[in-house]
């Protein structure tokens, strides 16, 4: 969904979101590995900053939403991912907003993984899920996206190109992010 900024109640889209269910009839398909086929899928990974509290930083990173604030978005509530919560993604692209309501559909909390599954309601220009995990395998740390998706706003499937582009680059974002915030640790 797309309004301009200046008339953006986020109050009243978060009330409206918690009332919706997810558009996809396969919740939590991304950590079962059970994608549907008429989905895009994708998956991205980088390998974190090497230092001794690689993964910490990391998790304390995505509980502070700081991979999303790294391209430019807001996270509201501000809290970190809680399993059923739903959240409300903002980017701002100029005069407009770009609104991404979402559900939080799964948290996993362990001690060499840590990581949030969310999916989309209704507003948000796509269906689908994308999941965010950061992995410790010794002392190496990574983190991945990975998501299935299809638009289903007119205006997102007319952009074909253009949409599958601010998603790839949205993405590099959030590794990226993630990357720096490790690297950033004072």
């Amino acid at each position: 969904m797309f309004r301009l900024r200046h008339h953006l109640d986020v109050d009243e889209l978060l009330a409206n979101a918690r009332r919706s269910d997810v558009t996809y009839t396969s919740a939590e398909a991304g950590r079962s590995g059970s994608v549907p086929r008429a989905y895009r899928h994708d998956h991205h990974s980088i390998t974190l900053p090497a230092r001794p509290d690689a993964f910490a930083r990391a998790v304390d990173g995505l509980t502070q939403w700081q991979a999303h604030r790294a391209i430019g978005a807001t996270v509201t509530p501000d809290l970190p991912p809680e399993r059923g919560a739903t959240v409300i993604v903002t980017l701002d692209v100029g005069p407009l907003a770009v609104i991404a309501p979402c559900r939080i559909v799964d948290v996993t909390d362990e001690d060499d993984e840590y990581g949030f599954t969310y999916g989309t309601l209704p507003g948000h220009p796509e269906e689908g899920e994308e999941a965010f995990v950061v992995r410790r395998a010794g002392a190496r740390v990574t983190f991945e996206v990975t998501a299935f998706s299809r638009p289903t706003t007119a205006l997102a499937r007319l952009g074909g190109p253009v949409t599958r582009a601010v998603q790839q680059r949205a993405t590099r974002g959030y590794l990226r992010g993630l990357a720096d915030w490790v690297a950033d640790a004072g």
